[in-house]
């Protein structure tokens, strides 16, 4: 048991609104196979379909598949409706101490451990998860780092400092925030332009 509790959750939100949720660093997987409520991913910070995928996924990783889909729902609004900030960090040993409290989770947390000591795999065979939020600012908008500082106005070299140390400053945000909204008000006008022109020529 002492190797799940000291792993965390990790839930990250993108500027561009993008989900990711990691499990000691490994990407925690979806499970449509067993669960499918949603069809977007994960979600968090609500009771919608992708928090309620969440909830079983993260359940399922510290229990059983019967365990997590009947009590996806509780999960959902107990800790999963609480995870408000883009970005958050949820201890396995809180998750665990929260299944101890349902009327047969010591049973199932017994069972898994004896599961675990069998078949768990080694998390170091995994790829771990390692992402730059400026890269991945720079992928989802489909530009460069010399076109984001081109953007805020900003020389290059600033850019690459964030891009080296992962993070971006509140104001760098704000701007990076700003001309997204910009620009989908922009998309916005050009397809009401275009559908005047289309107007127009029927």
């Amino acid at each position: 048991m002492t190797t799940r509790i000291n792993h965390v959750f990790k839930g990250h939100k993108t500027l561009l609104g993008n989900r990711y949720v990691t499990y000691a660093e490994v990407e925690l997987p979806l499970k449509y196979e067993l669960f499918k409520k949603s069809k977007d991913g994960f979600d968090w910070g609500n009771s919608s379909a992708s928090s309620m995928q969440l909830a079983f996924s993260m359940l399922h990783q510290l229990s059983d598949a019967e365990f997590a889909q009947n009590n996806a729902s509780a999960f959902c609004n107990d800790i999963i409706k609480s995870l408000a900030n883009r970005d958050w960090i949820v201890n396995s040993s809180d998750i665990i101490n929260w299944i101890k409290n349902t009327p047969e989770g010591e049973e199932v947390l017994k069972t898994k451990a004896q599961t675990m000591r069998v078949t768990q795999p080694d998390l170091k065979t995994f790829k771990k998860i390692k992402r730059n939020i400026v890269k991945d600012i720079c992928k989802e908008l489909r530009i460069t780092q010399k076109n984001l500082s081109e953007i805020l106005e900003v020389p290059e070299g600033t850019v690459s400092s964030w891009a080296v140390k992962n993070e971006i400053p509140r104001l760098g945000k704000k701007a990076i925030e700003f001309y997204i909204q910009n620009r989908r008000n922009q998309e916005v006008v050009d397809s009401y332009k275009n559908f005047v022109k289309l107007l127009q020529t029927a």
